[in-house]
């Protein structure tokens, strides 16, 4: 039976100590934003505020192994549900580890957390989006303005003394209030003022059916008591049982996923889940989750990520990252290891062998479940790629290891779909290229219709050859690491170097730009330094030009990325390509007028830049010389000229 804790007696020590402060700007409005975004699903309030207590318990668990006096005579945690229904009032109390005076400001008056501007910016008053958000953000204890008109907090940390306890209250609505008070014992208790229309939570039958639905999993007794009732009997509700260390045959697929809403604060169901144990030469359990969306702080790789740690069920810290690859970012979940010391730190962790076979096995494992998913759960699996295909993508270069088994995980836009879905493996693609293909083709670009429209792919379209689609600002390093994939080389149709699949027209590079040796070396003289060579295409069929990439040469993707992050990029120039059928070209060829000659060379190369990406160095002059081209035109039709 949960112990009699928090029979609290308070009385304000010092009406002087009591301060008005106003909530962080980000506060407020995400407060507004909540309580309209969550009302239709306004009951997870609880469900947010006995993961609060729970935590709070786990953690004075772990720091009186240190420190065993913070316990003192009250051993048996727990947390406590009370109703009162003449008061319309509903407490939540745990006798955990409390909050100091400057904790409870930096806990419950702002947000200390990286990218918080960023997300409240993604907000769009669309309610049922905002939700999902949110629920990304996890911030459950102002959950309860949804239901509340005032919420009070009192809090006494362990190991402070009667009168150091401390009151906070607010009405949500810009300010709080926080003064000393007296309280016999350590712990919080969260005491929501419920608004006339939520009266339905002072009603025991229903706290209780909400504890039973979102928190029967807790490894902590919850208790309900009824404020006024004959007995007033405390009456623990949930199974207390941490979930993780029941047999998997024994827990249902709802439970696993309350405890993942609980473990994640997030609102949506997780897309998949794996419940292990490992016993023989070293003993843990894993409980992974792979998440329905990604949180809004995703691509900060500085952000704190990773699972809930346990030794033998006592918790140990938050977001251990030792235990999975940086790519793996976004698994939420539970490790509960019986060979590690209770004493063990992050540092410990990075020193201790046992870690390198464990972080070895849970990869692994998740790399499984994403590849079982792709395998029998399509959609899933799309969903997945949709939301962090991009850092699962960083896993082929920082994971030589497991890059194969990263390599089959891999989705891209192609040629074959005609679509930006990025929805094709490696594997369709060599199944479709045919064992007289022994390349995989692909083009770098910006976004997908610069992709599809580059005139690289003219030649190769025109033949029945697929190319991959590559935008994401990650994929220059992906395919240098990658380089190739079951014995097939990935080849870039931007590189100068374009070996296709034997056609009919087998000349050579060599014997194509001699026979136009003349007109090469003239557009070259006019370029000048604009370009390393101007070369015949073999490439191009509907587009009078193209620039490529020398072989060794960063792709311009890269290039520009790097310049852009400031770093100093070597000079180097592009190689200029022409289509000798194409019309502009064979005009460029017989042009008699030296003048026009050098402008319809500029303008060449301009198209041939622009089309591929890149910026012009001097849009002005392209005007110039559009502009006058453009004069002569129209004076040639009327016959000025």
């Amino acid at each position: 039976m949960l112990s009699d804790f928090g029979q609290e007696r308070f009385g304000v020590a010092d009406k002087s100590e009591r301060e008005t402060l106003g909530f962080q700007t980000e506060v407020r409005q995400l407060l507004q934003l909540m309580i309209h975004s969550l009302y239709s699903n306004k009951e997870i309030f609880l469900r947010e505020l006995i993961s609060n207590a729970s935590d709070a318990a786990d953690k004075l668990r772990f720091e009186a192994l240190a420190s065993p006096d913070l316990l003192g005579e009250d051993t048996d945690l727990g947390i406590r549900i009370e109703v009162d229904k003449d008061k319309q009032q509903l407490s939540i109390i745990d006798n955990g580890i409390g909050m100091s005076r400057d904790e409870l400001v930096d806990n419950l008056g702002t947000i200390a957390r990286s990218g918080t501007a960023e997300f409240l910016e993604q907000m769009t008053g669309d309610a049922k989006h905002d939700a999902k958000l949110i629920g990304q953000f996890g911030v459950g204890f102002y959950s309860s303005f949804i239901v509340a008109d005032k919420v009070t907090v009192e809090t006494r940390r362990a190991g402070a003394s009667a009168n150091d306890a401390v009151r906070w209250e607010s009405d949500g609505q810009g300010e709080f209030s926080i003064e000393s008070i007296e309280r016999a014992d350590r712990g919080t208790r969260v005491t929501l003022h419920l608004k006339d229309e939520q009266a339905e939570f002072a009603e025991a039958p229903r706290i209780e059916a909400l504890i039973r639905k979102y928190s029967d999993h807790i490894g902590f007794p919850v208790s309900l008591l009824v404020v006024g009732a004959e007995d007033e009997e405390v009456k623990v509700v949930n199974s207390a049982t941490a979930l993780w260390t029941r047999s998997r045959s024994d827990v249902s697929d709802d439970e696993y996923k309350e405890f993942y809403k609980h473990l994640s604060h997030d609102f949506a169901d997780p897309l998949t889940w794996s419940h292990n144990r490992v016993e023989g030469k070293r003993e843990y359990t894993s409980l992974l989750y792979i998440p329905a969306a990604a949180p809004f702080d995703l691509w900060n790789r500085e952000a704190p990520r990773g699972l809930k740690l346990y030794v033998q069920r006592v918790f140990i810290m938050d977001e251990a990252e030792q235990f999975l690859p940086l790519y793996l970012r976004f698994v939420k979940g539970v490790i509960d290891s019986s060979d590690l010391p209770l004493n063990v730190s992050r540092e410990m962790l990075q020193q201790n062998p046992e870690l390198v076979a464990m972080r070895g096995a849970l990869t692994r494992r998740v790399l499984g479940m994403l590849e079982k998913m792709a395998t029998a759960e399509s959609d899933d699996y799309a969903t997945v790629w949709r939301e962090f295909g991009q850092v699962l993508k960083e896993g082929v270069v920082e994971d030589h290891a497991n890059k194969d088994k990263l390599a089959r995980l891999l989705r891209f836009a192609s040629t074959h779909n005609g679509n930006d879905t990025q929805d094709q493996s490696l594997e369709d693609y060599v199944g479709r290229a045919g064992a007289e293909q022994d390349k995989i083709y692909y083009i770098l670009a910006e976004n997908y219709a610069t992709a599809v429209a580059s005139p690289h792919l003219e030649q190769l379209r025109k033949r029945g050859i697929e190319v991959l689609l590559l935008t994401d600002r990650i994929d220059p390093w992906l395919v240098d690491g990658l380089a190739e994939f079951d014995g097939k080389a990935l080849v870039d149709v931007a590189r100068a170097r374009l070996d296709l699949p034997e056609g009919e027209d087998t000349t050579s590079q060599d014997e194509i730009n001699k026979a136009h040796k003349k007109l090469l070396k003239k557009i070259k003289k006019v370029l000048g330094e604009r370009v390393n060579a101007v070369n015949v295409s073999r490439r191009l069929v509907d587009s009078p030009a193209c620039v490529v990439a020398a072989d060794d040469d960063l792709n311009p993707q890269l290039r520009r990325m790097l310049e852009a992050s400031g770093q100093a990029i070597p000079e180097s120039k592009p190689i200029l390509e022409i289509n000798v059928e194409h019309p502009l070209v064979s005009r460029l060829s017989g042009e008699p007028d030296a003048g026009r000659f050098d402008d319809l060379s500029h303008i060449v190369m301009d198209h041939a830049l622009l089309a591929e990406g890149s910026q012009l160095d001097n849009p002005a002059e392209y005007v110039q010389r559009m502009n006058k081209l453009l004069l002569d035109i129209d004076s040639g039709a009327t016959g000025d000229k």
